[in-house]
């Protein structure tokens, strides 16, 4: 989808951020998807079949359900899913290239998020140029879905795929537990490496230092819980273990280019 034209992409009537009732449930259609739809996972917990595949879905999961897939979905009560669904069109009679792959879980979610969510919110608007502006994220959705099949491609070549899992795996647990203290010492053990073979593989495969990693996903944390956790600075800080909101504040916009109170 990356050669194609914003014009390209049919924009469809079908698309909102919702919290699922208690007992929702997607049942199977008599007829296959006749559009694509980008559905996407904020919370909670429960199992999506895709062509006969089940996929158990979390926080993170992302789907392009596509022209003729057949799907039913259920979750638990209990832990009611929150999602975003967009149904779209592709121009008639092109070929694609490049689609993005049916399912995955994404680990940078913070940007994917605001697209998701600006998309909902200016076609909801119908300002000026509303259409022309859905389309333009659509593209850059499918974009960022394209760029992370890839990342995911190279990080699961050959030599040392254990290592590799072994390092994504470690990264994993840094951003799911970002107001941890974490130790390169600690996180080395969790990997069963030495803290330098460690702390180089780690950048080698992921393209930043350990420390820069660690701030990094503590501040990502940061904007998602001043955008859409109703918390304050001093919360946000406490919650993520800083003990000093102005050292927060600062490091924050060392990191974002803005101060956490500009951003809320």
């Amino acid at each position: 989808m990356l050669d194609l034209s914003s014009e390209q992409f049919g924009l469809l009537p079908a698309y909102a951020k919702i919290t699922c009732e208690p007992n929702w449930k997607w049942a199977k259609r008599d007829f296959p998807m006749m559009n694509y739809d980008l559905f996407y996972v904020w919370g909670g917990q429960g199992e999506v079949e895709l062509n006969g595949q089940q996929y158990a879905v979390q926080e993170g999961s992302c789907f392009l359900f596509r022209p003729g897939d057949v799907t039913s979905a259920v979750h638990q009560s209990q832990k009611p899913l929150v999602l975003t669904y967009i149904h779209f069109a592709i121009a008639e009679g092109l070929r694609l290239k490049l689609v993005p792959k049916a399912y995955r879980i994404l680990e940078e979610k913070l940007l994917f998020e605001k697209l998701l969510s600006h998309y909902v919110r200016i076609r909801l608007s119908k300002v000026f140029g509303a259409e022309e502006e859905a389309r333009l994220l659509l593209k850059q959705l499918m974009i960022h879905l394209l760029r992370a099949d890839r990342e995911e491609e190279q990080i699961s070549l050959p030599e040392s795929h254990k290592l590799s899992e072994t390092i994504q795996e470690i990264a994993n647990y840094i951003r799911q537990h970002a107001a941890k203290p974490h130790s390169i010492p600690d996180l080395a053990a969790r990997a069963n490496l030495s803290p330098r073979y460690f702390s180089l593989k780690f950048k080698e495969l992921m393209g930043h230092s350990v420390q820069f990693y660690l701030i990094q996903a503590r501040i990502e944390r940061a904007e998602h819980l001043l955008h859409y956790a109703g918390m304050s600075v001093t919360e946000v800080a406490d919650a993520l273990g800083y003990r000093d909101v102005f050292f927060f504040s600062r490091q924050f916009k060392q990191y974002t280019g803005k101060s956490p109170s500009e951003l809320k």
